[in-house]
């Protein structure tokens, strides 16, 4: 119950604050090619069920159907101001909206496409056991996948053999030692990583 009020408190909070940005962004996206603002995720959440995870879009229309779930950094199907989203991670300002209406929570397991929960162990479904969130550990761990699997020719195979194992690891380290404590310290390290970095 904690941590749903601080989800709703924060995430309302933040939307407040980063509306102007937010707006601005939108206006950016729309200009520049006329689709739509918004990329709806099929993800998959709390006890295996979907949802749609908001994101503003940072690809061409259709951009799931014509390429691989990964992308590279130099994957074609970005658009110009999606490179831009992407390396300051404003692309995630609308997941608080997820966070909002209770799909997802501020720290959390990033949510995984549902090919691969599917190929989950039993062990591993304990992801699934709580909400989605914005950053964790494996947020941490590896910032910019992107980077990690820049000149793959099979962007999801590398993301495989390069990221998953670890990234499946620290989740489950995080479902096993949740508290709003290792919350409050995720949201700190995952703001200074993004400005140290940039």
């Amino acid at each position: 119950m904690m941590k749903r009020i601080f989800d709703f408190v924060f995430s309302g909070l933040a939307i407040l604050f980063l509306l102007p940005v937010g707006l601005l962004m939108a206006l950016i996206i729309w200009l520049t090619d006329r689709g739509p603002v918004f990329y709806r995720a099929p993800r998959v959440g709390l006890n295996g069920r979907l949802f749609k995870m908001f994101k503003f879009r940072t690809m061409v229309v259709n951009a799931d159907k014509i390429g691989a779930s990964s992308t590279t950094l130099s994957d074609p199907r970005i658009t110009h101001i999606g490179h831009f989203l992407r390396r300051y991670k404003l692309d995630e300002i609308p997941q608080l909206i997820n966070v909002l209406i209770g799909d997802m929570s501020i720290v959390g397991p990033r949510p995984e496409v549902k090919k691969f929960t599917d190929m989950f162990t039993d062990e591993e479904k304990a992801i699934l056991s709580v909400k989605p969130g914005i950053t964790d550990w494996a947020s941490l761990w590896n910032i910019d996948e992107g980077k990690v699997l820049e000149g793959a020719e099979d962007p999801d195979k590398a993301y495989m053999m390069l990221i998953w194992p670890e990234k499946k690891r620290l989740q489950l380290e995080y479902v096993r030692q949740q508290s709003m404590i290792n919350d409050i310290r995720i949201i700190f390290l995952t703001l200074r990583a993004i400005f140290i970095k940039n």
